[in-house]
């Protein structure tokens, strides 16, 4: 597809980020379209750059992470730096920056010196705790995020510690309601003719967002939900059995006619005819018992059986995937849910595709995460630098 039929083709974004949140909000941004460049150190870059498992000295992830952007360096210290950002921030759609509150402050680079040199800008912040409150000038990663907001005390088993989920999705959370606030911050500027603000988005409240029923739960009854394992409190049966062969499923049988086709594919039409089970409430009473059936189903049967056995009731269920799983599943293949792409030097690989899928202006992969400093001719020529400039910039240690 042509980058001009892209969605947010013609938006200008600024990333002043490292890391996940800030980062993952704006490669959202490149997949659709927008121009987005990635404000780097000259000393090393984002630190994403060498984290986890590395190819030729860099992340395989920073090649995700970064894919579509232009990297520019800028070092923040220097009075050129700075007036190279504000320059590019005059004619910037959306800044996205996820430092701790007040630094871009320290650097003269306050909300209202943004607003009166773009009024049309659009500022994602986020940030551990948010730009206001007690806790506001408090580092805060993902997982403190994950903490406060309410995730990890509800995740594990109940007679052990609390657990976290295998990647950052505080951070991530964090980055897509980031993306939602600037496309409403953006639809106001050219529907209601209105001006630039801020977006602000706290990483524990992020989280705290998704949690469901849990306030009022406590407010009107006092309850406090507890951490349950693979079962979901309430909601029966839904949870996950291991087949005869080791193999894990999640089975999620709690719907009325769902679970009692579940029933009688396993033989137990005394159940699916049983009045008390009919609905939710009553199943639920007896979820221990219900439970206990499903286990020695499913233990006596290998996962390929159970699988079809599931899917032939019309069952909603799935064996637990790992990437191995997933790169040849027939669904993610038709989904295109894998992009070939080349790393640096040529050798192939496999990133994940595009979320969401639009029919009419879907996004697209164009390139990698770029080298450090990759597009710093290329940006600051299109300011009007010369190459003389540019030059006499790196020597006075600027980018």
């Amino acid at each position: 597809m042509n980058i001009a039929q892209q969605p947010l083709a013609g938006l200008k974004v600024m990333e002043l980020g490292t890391l996940i949140a800030g980062p993952f909000a704006a490669r959202i941004c490149a997949e659709f379209g927008a121009q987005v460049i990635k404000v780097e150190s000259p000393s090393g870059g984002d630190p994403l750059r060498k984290w986890r498992k590395l190819y030729e000295g860099t992340s395989l992830w920073w090649f995700v992470q970064a894919r579509n952007k232009q990297s520019l360096t800028l070092n923040l210290k220097h009075p050129d730096a700075i007036a190279i950002l504000k320059q590019l921030l005059s004619e910037t759609d959306i800044l996205i920056e996820n430092f701790r509150p007040g630094v871009l402050e320290k650097l003269g680079l306050g909300w209202d010196v943004l607003h009166a040199l773009n009024p049309k800008l659009v500022m994602v912040r986020l940030s551990g705790f948010g730009q206001t409150g007690p806790l506001k000038d408090q580092p805060g990663f993902g997982a403190v995020g994950e903490s406060m907001g309410g995730l990890r005390y509800i995740t594990g088993f109940e007679d052990r510690p609390p657990v976290r989920t295998g990647i950052s999705i505080g951070d991530s959370i964090a980055a897509l309601w980031g993306v939602i606030g600037a496309l409403m911050a953006l639809r106001h500027c050219e529907v209601n003719g209105g001006q630039g603000q801020v977006v602000d988005v706290a990483l524990y409240e992020a989280v705290f967002a998704m949690m469901e029923s849990m306030v009022p739960e406590f407010d009107v009854f006092g309850f406090i939900r507890e951490r349950s394992g693979n079962i979901m409190p309430g909601i029966t049966p839904s949870s996950i059995h291991t087949s005869l062969d080791g193999k894990h499923v999640q089975i999620g049988a709690n719907g009325d006619a769902i679970f009692q086709r579940f029933m009688r594919a396993i033989q137990r039409d005394d159940l699916a005819e049983d009045p008390a089970l009919a609905d939710n409430a009553g199943r639920d009473a007896r979820r221990d018992e219900l439970y206990g059936v499903i286990d020695r189903w499913a233990s006596s049967l290998p996962l390929e059986t159970l699988l079809t056995t599931l899917n032939t009731a019309e069952v909603p269920a799935s064996r637990i995937y790992s990437a191995a799983d997933m790169l040849s599943d027939p669904q993610f293949l038709a989904r295109e849910m894998f992009l070939s792409a080349k790393l640096p030097g040529g050798k192939p690989f496999k990133m994940p595709g595009i979320v969401p899928k639009l029919s009419e202006t879907p996004g697209a992969v164009n390139s990698v995460g770029p080298e450090l400093g990759e597009h710093n001719s290329q940006v600051l020529a299109a300011l009007g630098y010369s190459s003389e400039q540019i030059t006499a910039l790196r020597r006075d240690g600027a980018i």
